[in-house]
């Protein structure tokens, strides 16, 4: 009687998995590297990998209901004459018309301003929609230079510098051609349906000198009203943030690998950069050697989802926080029940790699009025405003717990890191021990 083995289920590489093995094949076939949009999709450490230490005996809670725990916070107050002052530590990143369309714009704008904070312009300029809806703005300066002008530097609130974003540190931004319509190619100076380029780097300056001659001639413009802001992408936190405060930044926003992009190379997306949560600890560091911490407020972005991430970015340092990404899918994007359409166009929604197709069926990403007609921003500005409120409660909620009567008030003490990666990352304990990896304990 012979035997036979039974058969052995195939095993796939590891290495070469499904989608590497098909990037490969799109890459022969095409010649051509992919572009897409949004953020880094690998699994880095991330704020899911630390935890809160509530209080017990060793600390006294606060009574939710009857005890205040306060959420503004203060921005540009080193040197500018009028700072900013919001209600809750949470802000709307900049996110330029082009990659979104104008009710998009104008929702983010509605939505901020009922939570009573700000929004930021993004690249391209500064539309009526979201100036008139904005009651804090906030006027991206970029290396394109795209749509500016000395008038709408005074009509914003504050400027940001962009020197970097954390999807693409090093790299410029990207807007195919199908969404350059005939205003967006008007307020850029742009041939309408050609794919634009911006610069990877300021055209008049090539370093930290030059950057402060660059703020001292907006700070002139501006009547020194207005603070100013530098935006780095995460790379090497700790000399940008010292660069940019000894060129006199107001405020310093660290974006993280997880921040996402209307569209650039997925090569980029995924491989340059350094995680959030990499980023805070030295560039709070920085500050603190500089005497300056909470004198020059940090602001932290990339990948920031609910009231517990912004908890965390505050205990570990940073003033407030920005969000982009969740604030588009609040406001509507990538809704599952568009699905069927989103399967029309390759992909599938929760996959966020259509933004710079510009054929977004939610009437976000897109420049098509009859897709855009789609997105109320009424509606869609209520709901960004509960989100924003939701994510508030929770982080007092969070800071409660931990005996905390301002959200400003949490630390690094207050937390614990599950992972080694994390603890070494944001340098708190793992969690059961006191041993942060490279500083001793046990």
């Amino acid at each position: 009687m012979s035997y036979q083995n039974p058969p052995t289920t195939p095993r796939k590489s590891a290495t070469f998995d499904d989608y590497t093995l098909s990037e490969i094949r799109r890459a022969a076939a095409t010649g051509i590297y992919d572009i897409r949009g949004g953020g880094a999709k690998r699994k880095v450490p991330h704020f899911d990998d630390l935890l809160f230490l509530g209080a017990s005996i060793s600390r006294y809670p606060l009574e939710g209901y009857r005890e205040r725990c306060d959420t503004n916070v203060v921005l540009g107050s080193r040197f500018a004459k009028k700072p900013i002052e919001l209600k809750i530590p949470i802000t709307i990143a900049g996110m330029s018309f082009g990659s979104l369309s104008g009710q998009a714009k104008e929702a983010l704008g509605r939505g901020a301003s009922a939570a009573g904070t700000s929004t930021t312009t993004g690249d391209g300029g500064m539309t009526e929609e979201e100036r008139g809806h904005s009651s804090i703005l906030v006027y991206q300066y970029l290396p394109s230079r795209y749509g500016m002008n000395p008038r709408d530097l005074r009509r914003a609130d504050a400027i940001e510098v962009v020197v970097g974003q954390g999807a693409k540190p090093g790299g410029g931004g990207m807007l195919l051609g199908q969404k350059i319509s005939d205003r967006v190619a008007d307020m850029r100076t742009l041939p309408k349906g050609i794919d634009q380029r911006s610069a990877c780097r300021h055209p008049d300056w090539t370093g930290p000198d030059d950057l402060e001659i660059k703020i001292q001639e907006l700070r002139e413009i501006t009547d020194w009203e207005k603070p100013i802001y530098v935006k780095v992408g995460g790379a090497r936190p700790y000399y940008d943030t010292a660069l940019a405060v000894k060129s006199g930044a107001d405020v310093v926003v660290l974006d993280g690998m997880q921040g996402g992009t209307a569209a650039t190379q997925e090569v980029f997306i995924e491989n340059v950069g350094l995680p959030t949560l990499a980023c805070i600890r030295p560039a709070v560091q920085a500050l603190q050697d500089l005497g300056l911490h909470r004198k020059v407020q940090l602001i932290v972005s990339g990948g920031i989802r609910s009231g517990a991430d912004v908890a965390k970015a505050l205990a570990l340092g940073a003033d407030a926080v920005s969000i982009g990404s969740a604030a588009l899918i609040a406001i509507g994007d990538n809704d599952p029940r568009l699905e069927a359409e989103y399967n029309a166009l390759g992909t599938t929604a929760g996959a966020y790699d259509d933004w710079h197709e510009g054929r977004d069926p939610a009437g976000i990403t897109t420049q098509d009025p009859d897709l855009s007609a789609r997105l109320d921003p009424v509606a869609a500005g209520r709901r960004l405003a509960n989100y924003l409120k939701v994510m508030t409660l929770e982080a007092q909620t969070i800071a409660r717990a931990c005996g905390k009567n301002h959200v400003h008030n949490l630390e690094p003490e207050d937390l614990c890191a599950l992972t080694i990666e994390a603890s070494a990352m944001a340098q708190v304990p793992l969690a059961g021990t006191s041993w942060i990896p490279g500083k001793g304990g046990f």
